[in-house]
């Protein structure tokens, strides 16, 4: 249950303007051992490795749209329907990240859009989950794996290893880099202090574990009081057990 992702083009001559949409899905994660706890909240770099089995995109899963005119007045987004900030600093490190990404948007040997020209398009971002949001399901895995592969689709950005895209999901939230990929998914906490190394990979696809089912009960659907963030720097500045967990029980799994 991988993402999935389709790009469209509208040529609007009178306009003298093309609209570029891009849509893709993403799905939500379980994670089997979590990582629970950052030592960069900057870059998301986590202070252990994670697994996770990642669920199907026909049961769990984000959808998003962007679309991108450079005669749009102004950027947008929308969440389920309502309008959010486009200036949540998360969100702009991922469309930065990926704009420094991007290439030549070409449609056979003519180039629609040079990528230099990127940075002078708007975008309209919408979104939205088929489950609870911020309600303990892992939406915001989800939505930023779909946001990511939505960003890299529209900009024609191309993976300069397995599991680059995974580094920048990453930082709109740690643990939409496990979404990217179907089955089971190693997030790997890396070593380098500029996260290049903190990526995911597919340790095992989702034929691994046939007989495996996941049962989801929700009890409640309102968003949670305490976010995961919030919950995991708690644990880092109060809980002495952490960073034994981290570094002699996770480590041996």
């Amino acid at each position: 249950a991988r993402l999935r992702s389709t790009l469209a083009m509208d040529h609007k001559q009178a306009e003298f303007s093309t609209t570029i949409s891009v849509s893709s899905r993403g799905p939500s994660n379980l994670a089997v051992v979590k990582y629970w706890g950052k030592r960069d909240f900057d870059l998301v770099l986590p202070i252990n490795s994670s697994l996770s089995a990642t669920i199907h995109l026909d049961t769990l899963c984000s959808s998003t749209t962007i679309e991108a005119n450079q005669s749009f007045q102004r950027n947008e987004m929308w969440l389920n329907g309502k309008e959010e900030s486009f200036l949540q600093p998360r969100l702009q490190r991922c469309i930065q990240e990926l704009l420094s990404r991007a290439q030549d948007l070409k449609n056979d040997s003519n180039i629609i859009v040079k990528k230099s020209e990127w940075k002078n398009f708007k975008l309209h971002i919408r979104s939205s989950n088929n489950f609870p949001t911020a309600a303990g399901l892992a939406s915001s895995a989800s939505g930023y794996a779909s946001l990511t592969k939505c960003l890299a689709e529209l900009f024609c950005v191309k993976e300069e290893f397995d599991g680059e895209l995974s580094t920048i999901a990453r930082q709109g939230s740690g643990s939409a880099s496990r979404s990217l990929d179907g089955g089971w998914v190693k997030w790997n906490k890396g070593e380098l202090s500029n996260g290049i190394d903190s990526f995911a990979v597919q340790i095992a696809s989702d034929e691994y574990w046939q007989e495996i089912r996941l049962l989801i009960l929700v009890v409640n659907t309102h968003k949670k009081k305490i976010s995961s963030t919030s919950g995991m720097q708690t644990s880092v500045e109060t809980s002495d057990l952490l960073k034994f967990r981290a570094e002699k029980i996770v480590k041996q799994r």
